[in-house]
């Protein structure tokens, strides 16, 4: 199982969400990105990508404009990735991921 971490930004910005937005990402999060986490490839769904302005920054996009950046941190568990979420929002958090 990876582990993860937010960053404050990242929480002040799902505090802004919906309760059915927090859902949508817990779902998407839950059935799609951590298995394909473990698989080790992104389904084409989730449109999981490179920040182009950010080298080692991965964004993804569920639900029209829903969508989160994240990177790799380092491993905290042997053998498990470990995820650090640093915003969520619509297009407009890439300005400044």
């Amino acid at each position: 199982m990876p582990t993860y971490e937010p960053t404050a930004r990242f929480t002040a910005d799902l505090d802004r969400f919906t309760p059915q937005q927090r859902c949508r990402f817990h779902r998407v999060i839950t059935r799609a990105f951590v298995p394909d986490l473990r698989a080790g490839h992104f389904r084409a769904g989730l449109r999981a990508k490179g920040v182009r302005r950010a080298p080692g920054v991965y964004e993804l996009t569920w639900a029209g404009d829903d969508r989160a950046t994240c990177q790799y941190g380092p491993e905290l568990v042997r053998g498990a990735p470990h995820i650090v979420w640093r915003r969520i929002g619509t297009q407009d958090i890439l300005t400044d991921s």
